[in-house]
């Protein structure tokens, strides 16, 4: 029953992606060599990650922050090591049941910082549970999607490969990195408007995020794919790719130093 909803999830998102080509601000964002095939080796680079479907999860929610313009952004280092919290910040917790507006996500908001604090948990431990409020909410999605079962494609699609890529990304960072920034290119936000990529209402898109870290000395990061808001906050909607071939994790654009954003486009 699973495979057959798996099956069904990759189809709809093949779909989603042709429909898309033109949402946003450019073109869509490429894909190609960032998924791997399961049992395949993924591209030099890159982690991937091949596992089973958990169990589905709580899924609280994220809400309101303020909306202002974005520029690359400081978030707190969110690592155990640097005497965070054990557990999950909150975020806006609730306002994924409350209506959409237009606002702009700020990255100077305390809720964009403890969304990538928690994400960086995430990451550090290798739970993606801890990175739950930094997801897109549930009840927002059951807003957005204009397709039969959005709950469905949210836990079999969506947080389903969230947690495939943090596990991907926990392999490649470790335990003992701590976290510098998060820079968001705010140049290449785009609204996508209501009727496209399947969506019923609108909201702000960035692609290509990228998280900055220290480890033993040396200055590395690694992509977000896709941020999408709602209420003015950013959030997680795709970490590693939008698209894959496989159940595999990815690890966006992995690199030294701080990487380059972008590139713009997607929805």
């Amino acid at each position: 029953m699973m495979d057959s909803r798996r099956l069904a999830a990759a189809v709809m998102a093949a779909a989603l992606l042709a429909a898309c080509g033109g949402c946003g601000s450019g073109p869509s964002r490429p894909e190609a060599g960032r998924a791997a095939s399961a049992g395949a080796r993924p591209a030099a680079g890159r982690a991937a990650s091949a596992g089973a479907r958990p169990a589905a999860a709580a899924t609280p929610e994220t809400g309101p922050g303020p909306g202002t313009a974005a520029a690359p952004a400081r978030a707190p280092a969110g690592s155990p090591a640097a005497g965070s919290p054990p557990g999950p910040l909150p975020v806006a917790p609730g306002a994924g049941a409350l209506p959409q507006t237009r606002a702009f996500p700020s990255t100077a908001s305390a809720a964009f910082r403890n969304a990538m604090a928690d994400l960086w948990r995430a990451v550090t431990t290798g739970n993606a549970q801890l990175g739950l409020p930094a997801f897109f909410p549930l009840a927002a999605y059951r807003q957005v999607k204009a397709i039969a079962d959005p709950a469905a494609d949210w836990h079999d699609r969506l947080w389903y490969d969230f947690t495939l890529d943090v596990a991907a990304a926990h392999r490649l960072v470790g335990s003992s990195a701590r976290l510098d920034r998060v820079i968001v290119p705010a140049s290449y936000a785009a609204w996508v408007y209501p009727g496209d990529c399947y969506n019923s209402i609108g909201y702000w898109h960035v692609p290509g995020a990228r998280v900055v870290y220290t480890e033993r000395g040396q200055q590395r990061s690694f992509g977000i794919a896709s941020l999408i808001s709602w209420r003015g906050v950013w959030y997680v909607v795709h970490l590693g790719a939008v698209l894959r071939s496989a159940a595999v994790g990815i690890v966006d654009q992995p690199a030294a130093g701080p990487g380059v954003p972008g590139p713009p486009g997607g929805c």
